[in-house]
This record gives structure tokens, sequence and C-alpha cells, in this order.
């Protein structure tokens, strides 16, 4: 089987989550800059077999799309060109970033290492995967 991965894109950063080969768990895997986002996939996609993309989905509270969702809808569709074999699934992923935030906390990371939201990011596009694999299980 191949790998899914997780995205999580923000304003300047993108986490990076994929599952294992057997798409049993989820793991965070990096933290990049936008900038660098096509050359990770590039690479990483050479190394590994990956079948599908779930990119995270922001939302306001009233449900309305984030200011940021334009962005992620050129990434999707710039993506869609490049790699027409592999899916792309979207996610909702209001909380994400608060449930990364206390399950840093829950594993006994140090207060100062908590602060990093390089490995927020990670975790939030772990948190994003894991939902689309507990809802399409």
């Amino acid at each position: 089987m191949a790998r899914i991965m997780g995205i999580d894109y923000g304003a300047k950063r993108v986490g990076i989550a994929v599952t294992d080969p057997l798409q049993i768990i989820p793991n965070a895997l990096e933290t990049l800059r936008k900038i660098d986002l096509f050359d990770f996939l590039e690479a990483y996609f050479k190394k590994e077999e990956v079948e599908a993309i779930v990119v995270g989905e922001p939302t306001q509270r009233d449900g309305s799309p984030s200011a940021i969702e334009s962005e992620i809808k050129g990434f999707i569709k710039n993506f869609k060109k490049k790699y027409p074999q592999i899916q792309v699934h979207r996610q909702d992923e209001r909380f994400t970033s608060q449930v990364a935030q206390q399950s840093i906390i829950d594993s006994g990371v140090k207060k100062k290492d908590r602060k990093d939201k390089a490995l927020v990011d990670q975790v939030a596009a772990c948190v994003i995967l894991g939902a689309f694999m507990d809802s399409n299980s």
C-alpha cells in the first residue's frame, strides 16, 4: 500500500504528516516554509509512494472560509497539475492547532519546546490526517 500525506497549510509554514505504508498510523514528518513545499514533495515522492494527500480546510466559527482558503485552492490546483495521479482530499481543520498543542502538552514536551510553532504545525497535520483516516475507515 502507499502512504497518505496530511498537509496543514498555513500563512507562513506548512506542516506535513504521513501514514505508515499500511495506512494505520499517522506520523508527524516535517514543517516547511511554503516556498519549499513543492521541492520537498518532489523529493519525497521519489522516495515514497503516496496515493493521496489530505489538505486541511480552515473555516471560521460561522462556517465561512478562512482568509487563507484562496491560497490553499491555488496550491491544490498546482498540485493536481503536477501530480494528477495522486488523489486530493480536504478535511475540516477547525481547532486542530488547539488539539495539537494539547497533544504536545500531554506527551510531556518541555514548556520551552512547546513554543516551537514548527512542532505545532507538524502535529496539526497529524491531527488532520488522523481525522481523515477516522472518517474514512
